[in-house]
């Protein structure tokens, strides 16, 4: 698909100030609070944040991670959060170009961005993203790819599959594995993506949690049942699964042909 250079910039640029409305979402979900009112103010002393200081990693690098008001740091993380994104929205163009899927993407990816970050600092998948996620999917399917059968199953098929286990684990063990947010969000993720793209998603997902879990083991000692924020990986999993998800589906069917 031919892409010009001059809308991949602009899509960056536009990926910019997108991310800083992401991080406002991160920061403002898990705590119940309205994503518009008040404006941005400092954590620390309450100064409001004047529009000088709030242009999307330009800011943050001029005031060397500080506040202005008071000096207190202000967390790396919102630079890599805006930069992650405007990363995202310039590779979502160079694959998809100016059509309405890419608009769908984009809005699956931003979803990914929150629940990734916030499942990672707080251990939550909140609900104002997830339901209306799967909602959006599902309508979606009727216009654009992967089609509403398949984000039908995806829908049953993500939810059902993590549903099954955390029951057959709570049944097992009598304490819980696996909350009902990381249910929700693979549903969601399989309204998106469909059935199969769900399943390469908590495949990933799953060897990335395994991996990085046994790493941290070996590291720091940590018990088994350390609580890792599966919603994260399951993140990171769909991302893998919509840039590459149907390569790595014909390549296991490759495995399995004599």
């Amino acid at each position: 698909m031919t892409s010009d250079p001059v809308v991949a910039v602009l899509a960056g640029l536009f990926g910019l100030v997108v991310g800083s409305f992401l991080n406002v979402c991160i920061h403002r979900l898990p705590l119940k609070l309205s994503l518009v009112h008040p404006p941005s103010r400092c954590g620390a002393c309450g100064a409001p944040v004047q529009w000088r200081d709030n242009i999307p990693v330009v800011s943050w690098l001029l005031l060397r991670g500080r506040c202005r008001a008071c000096g207190a740091r202000i967390s790396v993380i919102y630079p890599i959060v805006e930069l992650t994104t405007a990363i995202v929205f310039v590779l979502a163009y160079l694959q998809y170009g100016l059509t309405p899927l890419l608009g769908i993407r984009l809005l699956f990816a931003c979803a990914m961005i929150v629940l990734f970050m916030i499942d990672l600092q707080h251990r939550l998948l909140p609900n104002l993203v997830t339901l209306p996620g799967i909602v959006v999917g599902f309508a979606a399917s009727f216009f654009w790819s992967p089609g509403w059968f398949d984000s039908a199953i995806g829908v049953l098929v993500g939810g059902g599959v993590l549903f099954a286990i955390a029951e057959a684990y709570y049944r097992i063990r009598r304490e819980e594995g696996m909350g009902m947010g990381d249910v929700k969000m693979l549903a969601m993720i399989g309204a998106f993506l469909g059935y199969k793209l769900a399943l390469v998603t908590l495949v990933v997902a799953s060897c990335a949690g395994s991996i990085i879990g046994l790493g941290m083991m070996a590291i720091k000692k940590e018990s088994m049942k350390y609580a890792l924020p599966f919603g994260t990986f399951l993140a990171v999993g769909a991302v893998v699964a919509a840039v590459c998800g149907e390569g790595l589906l014909d390549w296991y069917v490759g495995l399995l042909r004599p």
